[in-house]
């Protein structure tokens, strides 16, 4: 049971914003069982009040969750003045307050997690937690087993420490676009560095020229999302990662 005032109920329900559900409250446009509201700051009881505006009933959820199968040239924020963010993807979303769990480069593709749930964002996120991120890399060159063992004693990518342990799996021997030669290989990484797997690659003598994320804690991509769809996820889901959180 939460008790919030019914302009932020609304707007959390996607009416608007806090100033715009104000002037519908006060056009009486918005009733609370079966009574017109008159002002904004009056409290609506989420499980039991009944609110409809213009009839219509609203409904509210504290979070939301969607997978998303991030394209490339679209950025991991909540706004940007240049470029699309994932949040436009989002359509049906009721919340204004989503944000990326984490980010993927403008140029990676993959699984991303879009939610307002604060406190399991940073649970996924926290480096004690040691939450894995899988990716699929396309590198310039022949990743050897020397790179495994490289990437398992961590790598030194310019900053105060070396990486993590990282698991580095060869795939195949791949042609690149140029018609060169290149490696498709799996990544397995518990932080976030800023351009971290490419950073390791770049270390080793590699160069990245395609990345995509598969999975994140214990949710794998969803092969049914082609790139820039996205899905809610399944309750079962949400309550995966809520483990991650309790655990951790």
């Amino acid at each position: 049971m939460a008790h919030i005032r019914l302009d932020k109920f609304l707007a959390d329900s996607g009416a608007g914003t806090r100033s715009q559900v104000r002037e519908i409250i006060k056009k009486g446009r918005v009733m609370v069982n079966d009574t017109v509201a008159k002002k904004g700051d009056i409290k609506v009881d989420t499980s039991v009040d009944i609110v409809l505006m213009d009839g219509k009933s609203m409904s509210h959820e504290d979070y939301e969750y969607f997978m998303l199968n991030k394209p490339q040239g679209v950025v991991s924020a909540t706004t940007d003045s240049e470029h699309k963010t994932v949040i436009e993807l989002i359509k049906d979303a009721k919340r204004r307050d989503l944000f990326p769990v984490g980010r993927l480069d403008k140029d990676t593709e993959g699984f991303l997690l879009i939610t307002n749930d604060g406190p399991l964002a940073n649970s996924l996120l926290a480096p004690g937690k040691h939450v894995d991120k899988v990716y699929e890399a396309r590198v310039t060159g022949v990743v050897t087993p020397d790179d495994v063992i490289s990437f398992e004693k961590g790598i030194d990518i310019g900053d105060d420490k070396l990486t993590a342990p990282a698991k580095l799996e060869i795939i195949k021997g791949i042609e690149l676009e140029d018609g060169e030669i290149g490696s498709l290989a799996r990544v397995t990484i518990t932080e976030g560095r800023y351009h971290q797997i490419k950073r390791m690659f770049h270390a080793i003598g590699r160069e990245v020229v395609y990345l995509k994320r598969l999975s994140m804690g214990p949710l794998c991509l969803d092969e049914n999302l082609s790139v820039g769809e996205y899905r809610r996820l399944s309750e079962e889901e949400v309550t995966l990662l809520k483990e991650v959180h309790k655990n951790g």
